[in-house]
């Protein structure tokens, strides 16, 4: 595989995150591959692959985004995978920097399917050979498919984003749920700087009913780091405990922004500062609807990952370090 010239990457772009694809092809200096995916008028989707892919390397670019039409999304990326399989690619990757159904990885009630597994299932016998993600929901997800997942971090430049913007000495690092405590901790160690967790308690799902913060964070500015903001209920709460925690500013660092409802209304009208979020799904339109958010690009560890695995080097770097 070393020494297969850079034009030999097929890059086909889904309909999620057209924007991200280009930023992704420009740092590859590739161009996208001529791909149509439409709907019949019977809301069949189709798919056109419009230039040759005969044992090309692939790279399919798709997230799971937009609340209406995330299932479209998934069946297109199916439908180009297994166009791409029949069409003889050499090896088909999906590029799926916030995969789909990744909350619905266990059987947590009676009855309950875990269709992040179906999905796995589903990518595997369309002809998916490689997956590439960001920040999986639950790592173990991984372990649901029998081809290699690379499961990159937004970590890196999560740190990079606070190392340039604050003063460690006046940082406190805070988990809005114990499921990150993990995670978070070690970001507040390598960052040298003190740690907090805000415990919370669920009557349902979406609702929290009671939230308790273990930790001092008095004087502080409080760093809320999560993998996904999708309501945002649990952060405009965690905020609101923060501030009258005596907080001087609540910043949320997120990896995947769903903002699905009324969750840009709730930011504006919440405690929170600023909302800082990676572009592994479309927000330009939150942006301008937004003044507390900013964008952290993810473009160029996504086209490196991709670059790397065509040349056959090692991905690992990546989860260290800033691309």
């Amino acid at each position: 595989m070393h020494g297969r010239s850079q034009n030999s990457i097929k890059l086909l772009a889904g309909n999620s995150h057209i924007e991200l694809c280009k930023q992704i092809a420009d740092k590859l200096g590739i161009k996208i591959a001529r791909v149509g995916a439409f709907q019949y008028t019977n809301q069949e989707t189709a798919i056109a692959i419009g230039e040759s892919v005969r044992d090309e390397d692939v790279y399919i670019i798709q997230t799971g985004c937009d609340s209406e039409k995330i299932n479209d999304y998934v069946m297109e990326l199916l439908l180009m995978i297994n166009a791409c399989k029949v069409a003889s690619a050499r090896r088909i990757t999906a590029v799926i920097p916030n995969f789909p159904y990744a909350r619905q990885d266990k059987k947590d009630k009676s009855r309950a399917p875990i269709t992040a597994k179906l999905l796995a299932n589903l990518l595997q016998i369309a002809g998916c050979n490689h997956i590439i993600t960001m920040d999986l929901h639950a790592s173990q997800i991984q372990g649901f498919f029998r081809i290699p997942v690379d499961n990159l971090y937004a970590e890196p430049i999560m740190l990079k984003y606070i190392k340039e913007n604050f003063n460690k000495d006046d940082l406190i690092i805070v988990s809005p749920d114990a499921g990150g405590a993990k995670r978070v901790a070690g970001i507040a160690d390598k960052l040298d700087v003190q740690f907090a967790l805000i415990h919370k308690e669920r009557a349902r799902a979406n609702e929290i009913s009671r939230m308790v913060l273990v930790g001092d964070v008095s004087d502080k500015i409080a760093i809320l780091i999560d993998d996904m903001a999708d309501t945002c209920g649990t952060l405009c709460k965690a905020a609101d405990i923060l501030i009258e925690n005596n907080a001087k500013q609540v910043i949320c660092i997120i990896t995947h922004g769903i903002f699905s409802g009324s969750a840009i209304e709730k930011i504006n009208e919440s405690k929170i500062d600023k909302v800082v979020c990676t572009n592994s799904l479309p927000i330009s339109n939150h942006l301008k609807n937004c003044s507390k958010l900013e964008m952290l690009d993810i473009s160029s560890t996504l086209a490196e990952s991709i670059r790397r695995l065509h040349n056959g080097e090692s991905i690992s770097y990546l989860f260290y370090n800033n691309s």
